[in-house]
């Protein structure tokens, strides 16, 4: 997609993703791209943000636009990171792009072998902020 759709974080999540971009080594690709992602955010108070928002820790519902197949993943930090497949690291790069996107949004995702599909964030099924975890 040749334009990016806004975001909006919460400023407890940028100040903790600005401490791991920190703590990587420099011009780390992944640290480049989150922080890329977070100079283009609308941070706000975690009590501010729109409840259907991706921030940290947030369950979203994707469905691919060719297929309509569905599928859900939560967005963590990459200490929280497990071999489950239910979980994606805020380091990945579909993990950075994610941050900040609201239910509606489209993104490209890589395909296993190659290429890229069409997915829509269809529903943020679990956020911290809008289940009152402001602090978490």
């Amino acid at each position: 997609m040749n334009t990016r759709p806004k975001i909006t974080i919460s400023s407890l999540d940028s100040e903790r993703l600005y401490k791991i971009i920190e703590s990587l080594p420099a011009n780390s690709y992944a640290g480049d791209q989150l922080e890329s992602e977070l100079a283009r955010a609308n941070v706000v108070e975690p009590s501010e943000v729109p409840p259907t928002i991706v921030t940290m820790n947030s369950t979203v519902k994707f469905v691919v636009e060719s297929s309509e197949k569905e599928f859900e993943l939560t967005l963590v930090y990459p200490n929280d990171l497990d071999s489950s497949g239910e979980k994606i690291s805020i380091l990945a790069p579909i993990g950075s792009a994610l941050i900040g996107l609201s239910q509606g949004d489209q993104i490209e995702w890589p395909k296993p072998g190659g290429g890229l599909i069409k997915v829509k964030i269809q529903e943020v099924t679990y956020q911290p902020e809008r289940a009152g975890e402001l602090f978490r």
